[in-house]
């Protein structure tokens, strides 16, 4: 199938069924607001943030005009023994955000480059203080840190990882996956509390069969986002930090999603009140406009690597664009807007309107077999069709699609995670669509 405005015979789209797509095109041209325009000229409603990224809404001219500036100054600056105004800019304005002493940025270009470099941080740290035996990682069962080798390492989404086997990091082992779908199964803005210890396994089995002595790391999502937005168990967090600084192990907190106001507070470390050793960003910190991402590390895991000859580097690792100008200049007004227009709290508000929508709507319909919603996101998540998993989500995905709603389908899940400029009547219109689309594919 071709179109006058373009062919498809040459791009390879990622986690994509490509010949589904060739036979049923879903190609954007334009966006503003709370809305896409499709190449046929239809409107649909974006109620993914466009994968977690645009939280301020499209076409925000605050933004574009702050990168216009910035390409009429400093076009692009190697990141190599030199860098750029805006680079210390932006990492000052990301440093004040985040929680306790992280403060020191390492810009990368994604929230994959953010997962691989937050792992490469924490084996240069242990080196530098004598502890390079520490090489073990520890990531959870379904969780995501992107596609580099190191996050498909530590990640734990069985389809991310079977191809690639033979090539995974092989010092790493998992935690079980938190989700309880038998007393938890549906769960509105609160941490479900849990009869047993979900972390007792880490401490009994895990730990001990490793020894703690040679763990760099554990990873982990705050909320995990991209399985299908699991809430934790009630203390999970913080018992996890108990258990990392009892051991002297770093812990790692994968905020590509949550980061920068999706639980209506600038991260979810806030939320739940722990401080991680690192925090990895991405997405939303330019609103998803220009590639951007990095990790914010305590000031310990610096200092510790500022030893040597003062010619020497430090920690060999970097990206050609690490710090891009023009992406700091986009993370700058990006940040700017959420202040301005104080969208965090937007979020947080909006976020239960989005709750009550979707347990109204959504619960008691055929083959619904669970409900998440916490913050400005929720999934429902699905009965699968025997012999053929995934694909009554994904039928029920493109359906809303044609009926003006981009949804995203995870495996048996439905997420939600609008802009934060979303409206009362946005609510309504994505959830009654799902819930219409759900009852239609029963």
């Amino acid at each position: 199938m071709t179109h006058p405005e373009f062919s498809m015979d040459n791009q390879w789209l990622p986690f994509t069924p490509n010949r589904q797509f060739r036979k049923d095109p879903r190609v954007f041209v334009a966006a503003d607001g709370m809305f896409f325009t499709t190449h046929d000229g239809r409107q649909v409603i974006d109620g993914v943030s466009s994968l977690w990224c645009v939280a301020a809404g499209h076409n925000r001219r605050p933004i574009h005009e702050a990168i216009k500036r910035q390409l009429d100054t400093l076009d692009y600056a190697t990141a190599f023994q030199v860098s750029n105004d805006k680079a210390f800019v932006a990492a000052e304005r990301i440093a004040s955000l985040a929680p306790g002493d992280l403060n020191k940025v390492l810009f990368c270009n994604s929230g994959s480059e953010a997962a691989d470099t937050s792992l490469k941080v924490a084996l240069a740290y242990h080196r530098a203080r004598g502890e390079g035996h520490r090489n073990i990682f520890i990531g959870r069962e379904r969780a995501y840190h992107g596609v580099g080798f190191g996050g498909m390492s530590v990640g734990g989404i069985p389809a991310n990882r079977k191809v690639f086997g033979p090539a995974l990091l092989p010092r790493v082992d998992h935690l079980r996956f938190a989700h309880d779908p038998v007393n938890h199964a549906y769960v509105h803005g609160a941490e479900p509390v849990w009869g047993e210890d979900p972390l007792l396994e880490l401490e009994t089995r895990i730990l001990p069969l490793h020894d703690p002595s040679n763990v760099a790391a554990i990873i982990v999502e705050p909320v995990v986002g991209s399985a299908g937005w699991y809430i934790p168990p009630k203390g999970y967090l913080k018992r996890l930090r108990e258990i990392c600084d009892k051991h002297g192990i770093l812990l790692i907190f994968d905020e590509v999603i949550t980061g920068f106001g999706r639980l209506g507070t600038p991260f979810a470390a806030d939320y739940y009140g722990v401080v991680p050793d690192m925090l990895n960003f991405a997405k939303a910190v330019t609103n998803g406009v220009m590639p951007l991402g990095g990790v914010v590390c305590r000031d310990a895991l610096f200092d510790a690597m500022m030893t040597g000859p003062e010619h020497v580097i430090e920690f060999f690792h970097g990206y050609t664009y690490s710090g891009h100008p023009v992406a700091c200049a986009a993370a700058i007004a990006t940040l700017d807007l959420y202040v301005e227009e104080d969208l965090f709290a937007r979020a947080g508000k909006m976020g239960v309107a989005l709750g009550d929508a979707m347990h109204s709507a959504l619960r008691g319909l055929p083959t619904v077999t669970g409900l998440r919603t916490l913050g400005l996101a929720g999934a429902v998540e699905l009965a699968s069709i025997p012999g053929a998993p995934g694909k009554r989500a994904f039928d029920i995905f493109l359906d809303c699609f044609h009926q003006g709603v981009l949804v995203r389908a995870a495996g048996e899940n439905l997420v939600l995670a609008p802009p934060f400029v979303v409206e009362q009547g946005h609510i309504d219109q994505m959830v009654s669509t799902l819930a219409a689309s759900i009852r239609k594919h029963a």
